[in-house]
């Protein structure tokens, strides 16, 4: 392909990608596929001749009839993965350049642009001046992939701490005593990333709002040093991926403070609501945090992968994660001017141009449109709120702060939800999720996507409603046994 036919064969393409956000709402979000359908469409081996563009694009729907459509605004399951036509593009330009900014002679604009845009978004959220670069201290931040790396960097780089602080000891034995805290209601990315770091963690009960509470960890803490274990880290949540719940940080990182234990904040979703002076309270406390992230691939409308970490020390960071070879020697010094490593920032040395999107996304919608859009979400989750509760089969069950909306049969079994649940997804015109908390089943009801309007949250309540008319009140034909027995 010459520059021609890309100019050619780009435009065509650009042209059905905006087809394909003008139909979506009339696309059934879930897709009508049975495991291994592909087999019946894609070649066993790799073509040994060059095909034509026109000759992939025939075959690109048969491929995309197995796409769950995330943009759908009928499609209110996970936590949002966003997009928007601005991270778009910075995608296609940062493809281009295809120039990864693991060093400041790498990609000098990637690294400085990196810089500017954590700061951009820092003062945005009102962070600590800590956090910042442009505060001449020691902190910064970089951009992950998602919340997995930032949270398995921040404990690796907890464990080394400690391992340095115990010098009497083996790294080994050390390793051996070492215990981390998180929520029951956490993002299993906290677990794994224990596992990874071959540390114990400890899963701690929330109160009944699902935040965990300073006491409930003092009192871990407690019992483990009596066994002999070293407390070191703690995986803090804002929003937690079941109920949205939030974790007291300022009772948490008081107790932190006073064990020498590194606090990990965790806001992957529910932070960018901080840029909202309504929701700034969300982050209250983060100030005790040695470490802290959120994506703004999630609810800022940067297109994956993009989780942007802080730290107040980042040498806690470089120290670990540090090689040298001869070969990525970087010569950036300019005076008294020195720019990030953010390979040494990083479990990956090559990273995307993905601070292009953030610079975009912020400059084209702004800090107001951003807040707009947020502001909007939490109110299509309200009308959602509305409807749960003036419907006396349901019940709420965790308070709606943001736009998630966890709900359920009221009286009834968790099979019975399970059922509802099925039923509604078999349906196919919307997409929903469970979760449980304290062995309670229920469904969650996300706005996901920055398209989502009034209607679609209308729309997805009929649906929801006319699947609970078959569900408890069954006539006598047309419903199977298995609804007559609930």
């Amino acid at each position: 392909m010459n520059t021609d036919e890309f100019r050619r064969d780009a435009t065509d393409m650009v042209h059905y990608v905006a087809d394909y956000y003008d139909t979506i709402r009339s696309r059934p979000v879930m897709p009508d596929v049975q495991h291994g359908f592909l087999k019946q469409l894609i070649p066993k081996e790799a073509p040994l001749q060059a095909q034509s563009y026109e000759d992939v694009k025939k075959d690109l729907e048969d491929v995309l009839k197995g796409i769950l459509h995330w943009r759908s605004p009928h499609f209110h399951a996970f936590l949002p993965v966003a997009s928007s036509f601005p991270a778009l593009i910075a995608d296609l330009i940062g493809g281009a350049v295809s120039s990864a900014p693991f060093s400041w002679i790498s990609n000098p604009s990637g690294t400085e642009l990196e810089v500017a845009m954590m700061d951009w978004l820092a003062q945005m959220l009102q962070l600590p001046s800590e956090f910042l670069f442009s505060s001449g201290g020691r902190g910064g931040g970089v951009i992950q992939q998602t919340t997995d790396d930032a949270v398995l960097v921040a404990i690796i780089a907890a464990r080394a701490r400690a391992v340095r602080e115990h010098p009497d000891m083996t790294p080994g034995q050390t390793l051996d005593k070492l215990v981390a805290y998180t929520s029951a209601e956490a993002h299993s990315c906290i677990k794994k990333a224990a596992m990874l770091a071959l540390v114990n963690i400890r899963l701690l009960p929330t109160d009944d709002n699902f935040s965990l509470r300073g006491q409930t960890l003092a009192t871990a803490i407690k019992e483990d040093k009596s066994k002999g274990l070293i407390p070191f880290f703690l995986g803090a949540t804002v929003g937690t991926t079941s109920t949205i719940g939030v974790d007291n940080l300022c009772e948490l990182g008081k107790i932190c403070e006073q064990e020498n234990v590194w606090m990990h904040t965790d806001a992957a979703y529910a932070g960018s609501a901080a840029i909202c002076p309504e929701f700034r309270h969300l982050l209250n406390g983060v100030e005790y945090s040695t470490s802290f992230s959120l994506n703004p691939h999630k609810w800022l409308h940067v297109t994956v992968l993009c989780c942007a970490m802080w730290i107040k020390d980042r040498e806690l960071i470089t120290e670990t994660f540090r090689v040298d070879p001869a070969y990525l020697m970087n010569y950036n010094l300019q005076g008294d001017v020195k720019m990030p490593d953010f390979r040494n920032w990083t479990i990956q040395l090559a990273r995307p141009f993905t601070s292009l999107k953030l610079w975009f996304v912020l400059r084209m919608y702004g800090v107001q449109g951003l807040q707009d859009r947020i502001r909007n979400d939490v109110k299509l989750a309200k009308q959602f709120e509305s409807l749960v509760r003036d419907d006396h089969r349901f019940e709420i069950v965790a308070e709606v702060v943001l736009g998630v909306v966890c709900f359920k049969l009221k009286g009834k079994g968790n099979d019975v939800n399970e059922e509802l649940l099925k039923r509604i997804n078999d349906d196919r015109r919307i997409f929903l999720t469970p979760s449980t908390s304290k062995g309670v089943f229920y469904l969650r009801f996300c706005i996901s996507v920055n398209t989502t309007e009034s209607r679609d949250v209308s729309f997805a309540w009929e649906v929801i409603q006319e699947q609970t008319d078959l569900l408890l009140m069954p006539h006598s034909n047309g419903v199977d046994k298995k609804a007559k027995e609930i």
